[in-house]
């Protein structure tokens, strides 16, 4: 690789999973310059100025915030957590990036991503990759199952992982966040051709074995009800929305859907084994 840095957003991290944060440190730990987009400048930011990145504080919502932030850069990371605003901040970023001639843009999506998917960030994120797409800016998207940090998020300090899945038998795709990171820094990294779609799912357990892994049990719950009690969580209307629908189309799915299944896209690109929601909870 040259010596243009790569743009990572999200990189000051954040309670939904934090790839940004871990694929800027992995690149900078890897000796390659890294230009961290980050929405303020606090301690988190104080940490990855120590490592040696180069820090951008902006809106990715703003285009004169992201112009001037990818000019240089060849490659970039694409984040953005469930809030609203995505649709504009990918659109800013495609702009900008076919602008300063990106040429290959590794972008978060979620694993059944379609114009038809079951809630509405899903399908946002379907329409996402087509303005990344027709950017012609090399886009990947990381189509990655739901993260274990979610159902940690869940269970928090009550002892038991109460969501509206249903029967304990429904079955979960899952990934560590890690998983993700580590598949967007080795394509990041690589000069090799990068199919543009990569699906992400590194264990698929029952609702049931994903609670026994953490040690709770699983109580289902009513999904307005979880609705309710999930804004005092997440605080944020978007993010409980697609949760819930997320939740209960789950549920509704119950044994499983062609996509659930491990990927060998993960041992691909990190060298090793998907990690299990055991190895996230051990650690």
């Amino acid at each position: 690789m040259g010596t243009e840095p790569i743009l990572v957003t999200g990189a000051a991290g954040g309670s939904q999973g934090g790839t940004g944060r871990t694929v800027a440190e992995a690149l900078v730990r890897a000796g390659l310059p890294v230009r961290a987009f980050v929405h303020r400048d606090d301690a988190r930011v104080a940490e990855l100025k120590d490592l040696g990145a180069e820090i951008v504080v902006g809106d990715l919502r703003e285009i004169t915030s992201v112009l001037p932030a990818l000019e240089g850069v060849r490659r970039a990371y694409f984040t953005y957590p469930v809030t609203a605003g995505m649709l504009d901040a990918t659109a800013v970023f495609a702009a900008a990036a076919r602008a300063n001639g990106v040429e290959r843009v590794v972008a978060v999506s979620q694993l059944g991503s379609a114009h038809n998917a079951g809630t509405p960030h899903m399908r946002r994120h379907w329409v996402a990759e087509q303005v990344l797409d027709r950017a012609e800016i090399g886009a990947v998207h990381l189509r990655a199952a739901v993260f274990f940090e979610n159902l940690r998020v869940a269970i928090g300090d009550r002892g038991e992982l109460a969501l509206p899945l249903g029967s304990p038998d429904t079955v979960l795709p899952l990934i560590a966040a890690d998983d993700v990171s580590g598949v967007a820094t080795g394509v990041l990294r690589t000069e090799d051709p990068v199919d543009p779609v990569l699906w992400l799912a590194g264990q698929i357990l029952t609702t049931g074995e994903a609670a026994a892994a953490f040690g709770v049990p699983y109580v289902d719950v009513d999904p307005e009800q979880w609705a309710e009690s999930a804004m005092s969580i997440y605080q944020d209307e978007v993010a409980v929305e697609h949760l819930t629908q997320l939740w209960t189309m789950f549920a509704a799915i119950g044994s499983g859907h062609e996509l659930f299944r491990v990927t060998e896209s993960i041992e691909q690109y990190t060298g090793r084994p998907p990690l299990t929601l055991r190895d996230y909870v051990n650690r």
